[in-house]
């Protein structure tokens, strides 16, 4: 059964808690978010630490402090405590993103996707994408693992949720 990633309830993952930054509690968060600080404005946001234990999070307070932010979370005091949430990630669920502007996507909605060249050959489900530095990629897996350029309109002709299939202008042997 295909996963529906674009079911409101589903999870997202925003951030991860790298440690602590300084000694009064503050953590190093890396987001996941562009900009990084819009990590600060979803609401509401859920802590998963490494051991799989939840709990929902007020408002999170930070800013951008080298790679990555540095926040403020009610109840962590302390470097102690801080570090204690080393590993843990920060979601949200799908229904608080706002919705994307006509032509882009969310990464997450793409996943699961069937792939399909102009010629209608079948080249997997998208699996998820990654950014090179020079561009977005989508990988596909299938009968053999393809990482395709998310170029529109140059690589990626259409996207149907719908039909949850992405058309590409791809050569299969490629």
């Amino acid at each position: 059964m295909a996963v529906d990633s674009q079911n409101p309830e589903r999870r997202i993952l925003l951030g991860k808690i790298h440690g602590a930054f300084g000694v009064r509690g503050e953590l190093r968060v890396e987001s996941f978010t562009d900009p990084e600080t819009a990590l600060l404005k979803y609401s509401p946001l859920t802590l998963v630490d490494a051991m799989g234990r939840e709990r929902v999070l007020g408002t999170l307070r930070g800013k951008p402090a080298g790679k990555g932010l540095t926040v403020s979370m009610e109840g962590v005091d302390s470097k102690e405590a801080a570090d204690a949430l080393r590993g843990a990630m920060i979601y949200t669920p799908r229904s608080s993103l706002p919705p994307p502007a006509p032509g882009e996507y969310y990464w997450v909605d793409l996943e699961g996707l069937d792939v399909y060249n102009l010629d209608g050959v079948h080249f997997g489900r998208v699996a998820y994408l990654t950014s090179t530095g020079a561009n977005d990629v989508m990988v596909v897996e299938g009968d053999r693992e393809r990482w395709l350029p998310f170029k529109t309109p140059d690589y990626v002709t259409s996207v149907d949720f719908d039909a949850r299939r992405i058309t590409v202008d791809w050569d299969p042997d490629f």
